[in-house]
């Protein structure tokens, strides 16, 4: 997400062409299966960290695609590391956002000069393999007893791999939250610790917050349509394996008719209940006009958590979306991926290095400074992470909003399946197509961008 800019790129056969959440960033009864096996270690990745005295660089690039001082954090935890492992020096590049984060790696791996490691997307797990461009780190998983990979969170876990192995590390994770103006909630006669819980209320409370100068509710729909869809579609369905995709990456279920009707309801928001305004709302357009009181709600990322907290000059809440069957979301936002095409030893020395930045206590301070959702459940066990949402219970929402959540839209050619999406979702918020034409179009060209992986 969580977020979650995507830009069209120039092809790089089959690689993504777009960078979602945040995208940040981002929102627990039972949890979902654990994930599966690790496979056997990897022959490529058996050399040791180097020697103590045997200095290491390594490049990271990492995108920021939410308000607040991301850029800050993400340094002081680089120092932080290298403080530890003196032999290691790590430089981090920030790389702008999601969109430009891809373009950067996808030049640097055609030039055979990737990164060494990086923040990229959940969704490009498949681009990456297409491309042959990205380790597996189970060898590096199964000699390590201090990483448990059940310790993360399912629903973070479940994009990091396929085929038996595991591709990334969750690191830089979110879901979609409702944010909702306290005050205003009051000044409309609401209860302001009841927010909507369903579509319906959602539209009631939407109604009795709109004004003259002031929005209702706001939901972004430019790059980060697919996934703002992809947030009412898993709300109307009852059977969690109806994502937009199948799990290998080779299939999409767009024209669904619980989709269809995801998309229609989107719509009416603004077209028929007039709670919100019509057309394409941009992706950072929203949580400015949330802080500066021009909407009473909004439904973003939880990765701008941080950004509200500090900026907004108002009691705000923080609560599930609200939801037709069931509650849903998609995850968002971005794994640290560890590139094929450097030494050995750097990928060991790039292991060191992502092996810290999400252990627990670091999860936990990442958190806590941007909003993101500390990844493992570990962290929320530190006192870092105990004393911040005593303070602070909002920071919990996203977290006990994974138990409904899964994996954000990923498949092979994922740039032109999600672009496909994107561009007829905006072509209804805009009126130039309606619902079921924009959605069949979308199934259409998603089903011939991949069927090359169908033969």
């Amino acid at each position: 997400m969580q977020k979650h800019l995507k830009w069209l790129l120039p092809p790089l056969a089959g690689m993504t062409l777009l960078a979602g959440c945040g995208k940040p960033a981002a929102p627990a009864a039972s949890e979902k299966p654990a994930a599966p096996a690790v496979s056997a270690p990897q022959a490529s990745q058996t050399d040791k960290p180097a020697a103590a005295n045997e200095a290491v660089e390594l490049t990271f690039y990492y995108p920021v695609n939410v308000g607040g001082p991301v850029m800050k954090v993400i340094d002081g935890m680089t120092n932080k590391f290298m403080e530890k492992h003196r032999n290691i020096k790590v430089k981090p590049v920030y790389t702008g956002n999601y969109g430009d984060n891809t373009i950067k790696i996808q030049s640097g791996i055609q030039a055979k000069q990737p990164p060494d490691v990086a923040v990229m997307m959940s969704t490009e797990l498949y681009s990456m393999l297409d491309t042959n461009a990205i380790i597996p780190l189970d060898d590096f998983i199964a000699k390590d007893p201090g990483v448990n990979m059940s310790d993360f969170y399912p629903a973070f876990v479940e994009d990091t791999q396929t085929g038996g192995k595991t591709y990334s590390i969750p690191f830089q994770r979110s879901t979609i939250v409702l944010y909702y103006n306290k005050d205003m909630f009051k000044e409309a006669g609401l209860d302001p610790e009841k927010p909507p819980k369903t579509w319906d209320e959602l539209i009631e409370y939407g109604k009795k917050l709109k004004k003259e100068g002031r929005a209702g509710l706001e939901i972004p729909g430019n790059d980060d349509s697919y996934w703002m869809l992809q947030l009412f579609a898993l709300q109307n369905h009852t059977d969690p394996k109806q994502n937009l995709m199948m799990a290998d990456g080779k299939k999409v279920m767009f024209d669904t008719p619980e989709n269809l009707e995801a998309l229609q309801y989107w719509l009416d928001l603004s077209r028929k209940h007039k709670v919100m305004p019509e057309g394409v709302i941009d992706w950072a357009t929203v949580p400015t006009d949330f802080i500066q009181g021009k909407t009473a709600m909004m439904i973003h990322t939880s990765g701008n958590l941080t950004n509200v907290k500090n900026n907004a000059k108002f009691d705000f809440g923080i609560a599930f979306p609200p939801m037709k069957k069931q509650y849903g979301s998609p995850t968002g936002g971005g794994n640290l991926y560890i590139f094929k095409d450097t030494s050995p030893k750097k990928q060991a020395a790039a292991w060191e290095f992502v092996k810290f930045m999400t252990e627990a206590e670091q999860a936990a301070q990442f958190s806590v400074a941007t909003g993101y959702v500390g990844v493992r459940k570990s962290a929320f066990d530190t006192e870092t992470m105990k004393s911040y949402a005593a303070s602070f219970p909002q920071a919990l929402v996203a977290r006990d909003q994974l138990q409904y959540a899964h994996a954000e839209l990923s498949t092979h050619n994922h740039g032109k399946v999600s672009t496909a999406l994107t561009n007829q979702i905006q072509a209804a918020l805009a009126g130039t197509t309606d619902p079921a034409g924009a959605l069949k179009k979308a199934q259409e060209e998603a089903e011939r961008a991949l069927a090359p992986f169908n033969k």
